[in-house]
């Protein structure tokens, strides 16, 4: 992994009855959540969603795009 980690697009499913992360059989990473997509709330669940499913810190996942869309565009960053 480089110095700018790895990126991915996700679509997220917020106030989702079923919250997971799963990969959708076109190969789209979906993250389903609880939060409703207010004051960041739903971006907040996403990344700790995503950072327990990949088995790291939060603090080493960023949002690069798509801070208001269900598309979003997610960074690891290197160690």
């Amino acid at each position: 992994m480089g110095a700018r980690g790895s990126e991915w697009m996700i679509r997220v499913k917020p106030r989702s009855r079923q919250p997971g992360v799963r990969v959708r059989p076109d190969g789209t990473i979906e993250v389903a959540g609880s939060a409703p997509p207010v004051d960041g709330q739903a971006n907040a669940e996403t990344i700790g969603m995503l950072a327990k499913h990949l088995g790291v810190s939060a603090s080493r996942l960023r949002l690069v795009s798509g801070a208001t869309s269900r598309f979003k565009r997610i960074r690891l960053l290197g160690s």
